[in-house]
């Protein structure tokens, strides 16, 4: 069940405790003693991003520094910015097929509502995944992640919604609505990738996680996917059943909500985004960009 009244805010920027604050403070004085942080000139690394990492690490400033030096060290080895930079467009787009797609729209807090069809990955288009090589599969969910983060993420954070708090993570349905308990087996690497990869390096990018149309043998999947996530993330997951619409209408508006799950927006899973009227205005132009690109002072660019 959904409670709709707790604050998906807490913790976030301008919704610290007295304690959170602290840990703040404490977490930028680590990272400037390990030269990571510069609070003249603090660049990509502010304050939104940084309590992404305290909240991933339960507010404990010496463990979220290892997590953010972890990563750095990551993006390093995987030349993120230039793979980001370069990535093709159209391979991008094609790639989306594959992985949870925006609708477009956003949910009563604002955040991106991402969908995964898991049934919608057939045996066509799993041959076609995996017969991608595994490094640039990998490269491949980056740019995804990348996108969301330099992209998605901004733009909504300068779309109106319920508070001053910057947009720093999405909502997202799971439809599990025809899948077979073969077809979760041999989808279970390609979707713990995934998984693991955000837990890692994209801390606190998933808020409300919503199960829908779970099958019979769903507690045997959850077998399998609970340890993709930390704690944290699996305290965000409901499993909603497959009359999901009273529940998700808490959280997200009917017209912002697809058809096939009790709102009335026209959006299927292979379906571009449906941008809204302040979406449009905020990118210029009816539909996203294609490709990398960023969202930077209230406008659309190239990273």
């Amino acid at each position: 069940m959904v409670d709709a009244d707790f604050n998906i805010f807490a913790g976030h920027y301008g919704q610290l405790s007295a304690s959170q604050e602290a840990a703040l403070v404490s977490f930028k004085k680590l990272l400037e003693d390990a030269k990571f942080y510069d609070p003249e000139n603090p660049g990509r690394l502010d304050d939104p991003t940084l309590l992404r990492f305290l909240r991933a690490r339960s507010w404990d400033p010496p463990a979220a520094l290892k997590q953010y030096s972890d990563s750095m060290e990551w993006r390093q080895k995987n030349d993120v910015d230039n793979l980001y930079v370069t990535f093709d467009a159209d391979e991008l787009e094609n790639t989306r097929r594959f992985y949870p797609r925006w609708t477009g729209r956003r949910d009563k807090n604002g955040m991106p509502i991402y969908v995964y069809r898991i049934a919608s990955l057939d045996s066509a288009l799993q041959k076609e995944l995996h017969a991608v090589p595994p490094e640039r599969r990998f490269q491949r969910i980056i740019a995804l992640y990348e996108y969301m983060l330099r992209f998605s993420l901004p733009l909504c954070t300068h779309l109106p919604h319920s508070t001053s708090t910057p947009i720093t993570c999405v909502m997202t349905i799971i439809d599990l609505e025809g899948v077979s308990i073969g077809s979760m087996w041999t989808l279970r690497s390609h979707l713990s990738e995934s998984a693991k990869l955000a837990t890692a390096n994209y801390p606190e990018t998933l808020s409300t996680i919503a199960i829908i149309n779970a099958p019979s043998f769903f507690p045997t999947i959850w077998g399998w996917i609970k340890g993709w996530f930390d704690p944290g993330t699996r305290n965000k997951i409901h499993i909603l059943g497959k009359n999901p619409g009273e529940d998700l209408l808490k959280l997200i508006d009917a017209e912002n909500l697809p058809k096939q799950y009790g709102g009335t927006l026209e959006w299927e899973y292979k379906s571009e985004p449906s941008l809204d009227q302040p979406t449009k205005d905020a990118v210029g132009a009816e539909e996203l960009p294609k490709g990398p690109h960023v969202f930077e002072d209230g406008k659309v660019g190239k990273p």
